[in-house]
């Protein structure tokens, strides 16, 4: 691998997905501002909308999340051209 192209700032970081409250930590250089807890240890926090554990094609589950009422702005939109 070359030398000199990785960040410096590579760290243990918490990511929480915030559909279902999952916490997984992993390495990133992602910056943050908060922290979480976790084992007694403290983590800068990432949170992210979806993960593998609330994705519908990692879960099977079909799940609309809708924070805008993008979803229903786009039926009323288009109503009037269903067969």
């Amino acid at each position: 691998m070359k030398k000199g192209i990785h960040p410096e700032t590579y760290r243990l970081v918490a990511f929480k997905d915030m559909s279902n409250e999952d916490v997984f930590i992993t390495r990133s250089c992602a910056t943050t501002k908060e922290t979480l807890m976790v084992d007694g240890v403290e983590y800068p926090l990432v949170k992210v909308e979806i993960s593998n554990t609330s994705h519908p094609f990692y879960t099977g589950k079909v799940k609309i999340l809708d924070t805008a009422g993008r979803v229903d702005k786009f039926y009323q939109r288009y109503k009037s051209r269903q067969k």
